[in-house]
């Protein structure tokens, strides 16, 4: 292990203070210590910024702080008293994941860390996790290192760990899901797609190929990302490198349906904008990447079928939501980020 490595961990918030208090606390006391914290809060309006003056994570806000980003600069102490420089970056506006990550990793790139361990709020890691991760950054042709992503009760989450599928006719993304008989029986696991859920990355290959595409705004930027590192280099997934995803699905979002004797949860139309970034992004990264490219144009044609039909049998609001469906393929293979647009289309309002 390299131990003049210099390495910082990203986090980034909206809205969920209490979640990031306990990321923090897991990053502060990890058995391989962090050298900086990178907090981005995107546009929170909870009291994140206050609760973490509180807690001595920044020292001061600015007077006037309500229309426009700004940046913090702080030192708190670990558990051993070692010195963990603190960037908090405080967004006026939400950018969604994509956008959060693309100023953390940008932040911490221009000041020079080394390895840059990426996570949500939601992500809490095990004491040894980083250190395990540590183990491998000598390897030879790395561009990432990812932890194995479990439940809090232990249970392997295997959509944050892929490998590519470029080639599939009937996937509708690019990547499909490592077994999780596979991540357990395998020390070291070579993947493709590792999401930002505490995935550890080399300086080199940011420097090649440059930061998360924030125009993504949510969903898909951790996959467009992952492609663009495995040009570059090997992503390792390491077995004994643990971190705990505490989100779980959130029922009170969803209708509960019935479909041919099956039990189906659709999205509240209050909560529906969300979808079309998933469907955006996954079309463009299709356009993109799928081959041949006659199977984009079958992915695409069944999967829009599907999803319409679903709309005029199981939703409300079925027009609307038909037009919103459309427009988010559409946006997706003309290129179009207008990440303001869902609300817009649903409800005549602005994103935030």
């Amino acid at each position: 292990m390299n131990s003049d490595k210099k390495i910082c961990a990203v986090v980034v918030t909206y809205n969920r203070k209490d979640l990031l208090l306990e990321c923090l606390e897991a990053l502060k006391n990890q058995s391989k210590p962090l050298d900086a914290i990178y907090i981005v809060d995107n546009a929170s309006s909870d009291g994140t910024n206050e609760i973490l003056l509180k807690k001595e994570y920044i020292e001061e806000l600015p007077k006037d702080h309500s229309n426009k980003d700004w940046k913090r600069y702080s030192t708190i102490q670990n558990s051993t008293n070692k010195d963990i420089n603190i960037c908090y970056i405080k967004l006026n506006e939400n950018t969604g994941g994509a956008g959060g990550f693309y100023e953390g990793v940008k932040g911490a790139y221009e000041d020079g860390y080394d390895w840059l361990w990426l996570m949500d709020d939601d992500a809490e890691p095990l004491k040894d996790s980083l250190e395990r991760l540590t183990d491998y950054i000598s390897e030879d042709n790395i561009s990432a290192l990812a932890s194995v992503v479990k439940t809090v009760d232990n249970r392997i989450v295997p959509l944050h760990r892929k490998i590519f599928d470029f080639k599939s006719l009937r996937n509708f993304n690019i990547s499909k899901t490592v077994d999780p008989e596979l991540i357990e029986n395998n020390k070291v696991l070579k993947i493709d797609d590792a999401s930002f859920v505490g995935v550890l990355i080399n300086r080199t290959s940011i420097k090649e190929i440059g930061f998360p595409k924030k125009e993504f705004f949510i969903h898909g930027d951790d996959t467009e990302y992952s492609i663009r590192l495995r040009s570059v280099g090997e992503i390792l997934l390491i077995n004994d490198s643990v971190i705990l995803h505490q989100t779980n699905f959130n029922a009170s979002k969803y209708v509960k349906k019935s479909i041919f004797g099956r039990t189906v949860y659709r999205a509240k139309y209050k909560n529906y904008w969300l979808n079309y970034y998933a469907v955006r992004n996954n079309t463009w990264l299709l356009k993109k990447y799928r081959q041949p490219a006659l199977f984009i144009w079958i992915i695409l044609l069944f999967s829009w079928l599907v999803s319409a039909s679903a709309i005029i049998l199981l939703d409300d609001h079925k027009y609307k939501r038909i037009k919103f469906l459309t427009s988010a393929y559409l946006d997706g293979l003309k290129n179009n980020f207008d990440n303001g647009k869902p609300r817009r289309i649903l409800y005549n309002q602005p994103i935030n």
